[in-house]
């Protein structure tokens, strides 16, 4: 602290996030940042994480916010460092993950190098996040880093951004941090609540969809308990998945194709669907038609009204006391018979368990899904990047609890895989984690094993190889185009792994796989695994076969 009870801006700025309560801060630095990187040397509370990409930072800092509830923290540069932030920006806001980016920027008073490396970062924001400003005067910090955390961690989640130039991170200030607020959500209006349940009584065949939105603490808790006393079946989007545990005797499965799967017969055997925690990120299981299935909307947010999509009744409120309020009102209905609607599920785990038994090599893919969940134990963590792989897990891989298949069905992007399982690997360092990956994803960020390896994570990074972009190869190959323009190759991942000083393994058989799996799951360190997959009866299987078994029941 200078004369007067001054200190530099930049001091208050970290003065601020620790009474947000950061834990960690990732990035990538740059000069712009300096006063902020001194600042931040001397907490006693924050952890600095230096990535080797400012993408990572970001993929880390929203995984942070997905796990925790809490906002993830990432710093970089101004111009190409603010410019690498999109992506992740993107991610966390279409993901509903709660995620601050802080970048530099040159002195905006008075500056000596004209133009070079500036550009509106803060307009370049604007349409990617939930909140985004300049810092104009120090003593501003305090109100701005408190406004930016409400609105990050406020329904939906998503990421918000505070551009701090160089002139204003030295200044001078006084200023004092502001006190985290206490907020509560509102509940349900019980009218809406009431009618939501008349609706459901009345119905024949109602079932429950859970969502996006629905994954959140509580949430679980009150639709399982929801589901026991009323004994309605329930199925899930991608990124509701775990949810409720999904060995549940209710459970119809997952969304995971657009339509024409086994739970979207389910589905259409409804006469009322109770939609929890719908977001228009994800493709709903469902489209609304005049004189079809009635639907209730329950969320924190009203619904997005559009041709397929316009529900009867909405429920607006905390999630997760608007079930409760359902649950301690609603009387089940005695003629209820869920009997053929379960039997879609049956169906698909017989049709599936047969494709799991092909132990061929390549590995095929419902094959793979199942080591992997053998592997895994009860609250194992898998992060799964992006492409046709995503499938298959989403399907086949059964989720025991809540945020352990990190899957991104938002933004969908490549490259999230390996930082996600890493900060999952830093926030539960007793759990195991896995990240899985294309070839093509992994290696958009495949810098990051360095940063394991430096971290001293405990990870295992499967990489499913067939040296393509194999899902717009198999949406190729289903449009009737000749293949073409969507292969290349590979580098030795065993000799790229060993290179960061992480352990390589190739995989030769399927029981080679099982043995390399509880290997490196059972051995500390970062663990790579080169498994080549067959592909080659993806369209087959999923546009072809599904759709015929589950139209003949």
């Amino acid at each position: 602290m200078s004369e007067h009870g001054k200190r530099k801006a930049s001091d208050l700025f970290i003065e601020c996030l620790e009474a947000e309560g950061c834990e960690y801060i990732f990035g990538v630095p740059g000069e712009e940042n300096l006063d902020f990187l001194d600042s931040l040397s001397r907490s006693k509370q924050i952890r600095l994480i230096l990535t080797r990409h400012e993408q990572a930072a970001g993929f880390m800092a929203s995984t942070y916010g997905r796990h925790t509830g809490k906002t993830g923290v990432c710093i970089a540069t101004l111009g190409p460092g603010a410019t690498n932030f999109v992506t992740a920006a993107a991610y966390a806001t279409l993901g509903g993950m709660p995620m601050m980016m802080i970048t530099g920027q040159k002195p905006i008073k008075k500056s000596k190098q004209g133009r070079f490396q500036i550009l509106d970062v803060v307009s370049m924001m604007e349409p990617i996040v939930k909140y985004t400003h300049q810092l104009a005067a120090g003593d501003n910090i305090p109100s701005r880093v408190r406004e930016a955390y409400r609105l990050a961690e406020e329904e939906k989640p998503g990421a918000v951004h505070l551009e701090l130039p160089e002139d204003i991170a030295e200044e001078p200030t006084a200023a004092e941090p502001i006190a985290r607020s206490v907020a509560r959500r509102p509940s349900a209006e019980p009218k809406a609540v009431r009618q939501a349940v008349e609706m459901i009584e009345r119905a024949q065949a109602p079932v429950l969809v859970i969502g996006a939105g629905a994954n959140r603490k509580m949430t679980g808790r009150m639709l399982e308990q929801f589901v026991e006393k009323t004994g309605i079946p329930f199925l899930t989007t991608q990124m509701g998945k775990g949810v409720i545990d999904e060995r549940h005797p209710r459970f119809l499965g997952c969304a995971a194709l657009s339509a024409g799967d086994f739970v979207h017969r389910a589905v259409e055997d409804s006469d009322c669907i109770i939609n929890v925690g719908h977001d228009v990120i994800e493709k709903p299981p469902f489209f609304m038609k005049a004189g079809g299935a009635c639907v209730i909307h329950v969320s924190n947010r009203t619904a997005e009204v559009d041709p397929v999509y316009f529900p009867q009744v909405e429920v607006i409120g905390d999630i997760a006391n608007a079930i409760w309020q359902m649950k301690e009102d609603v009387t089940p209905n005695r003629s209820w018979d869920f009997t053929h609607m379960l039997g879609y599920h049956k169906a698909e785990l017989d049709h599936t368990g047969k494709l799991a038994a092909d132990a061929r090599f390549p590995i095929f893919p419902p094959h793979l899904v199942q080591q992997v969940r053998d592997a895994m134990p009860r609250d194992g963590i898998i992060c799964l990047d992006n492409g046709v792989y995503k499938i298959w897990f989403a399907r086949g891989y059964t989720a025991y609890l809540p945020n352990t298949v990190l899957l991104d069905n938002a933004l969908a992007t490549m490259g999230a895989g390996l930082p996600s399982a890493m900060m999952s690997a830093m926030l539960y360092p007793d759990r195991k984690v896995m990240a899985i990956c294309g070839d093509g994803g992994f290696m958009m960020n495949d810098q990051e094993m360095e940063t394991a390896v430096r971290l001293g994570l405990n990870l295992t990074v499967l990489i499913l190889r067939d040296d393509a972009y194999g899902m717009i190869r198999w949406k190729q190959a289903n449009m009737g185009f000749a293949d073409f323009g969507l292969t290349y190759g590979n580098p030795d991942f065993v000799k790229f792994a060993e290179s960061f000083g992480a352990h390589g393994h190739r995989i030769e058989s399927s029981d080679h796989l099982r043995e390399t799996l509880k290997h490196c799951t059972d051995t500390p360190g970062v663990h790579l695994i080169d498994c080549p997959v067959d592909y080659s009866e993806n369209d087959q299987i999923l546009n072809k076969d599904i759709k015929a078994l589950s139209k003949a029941l």
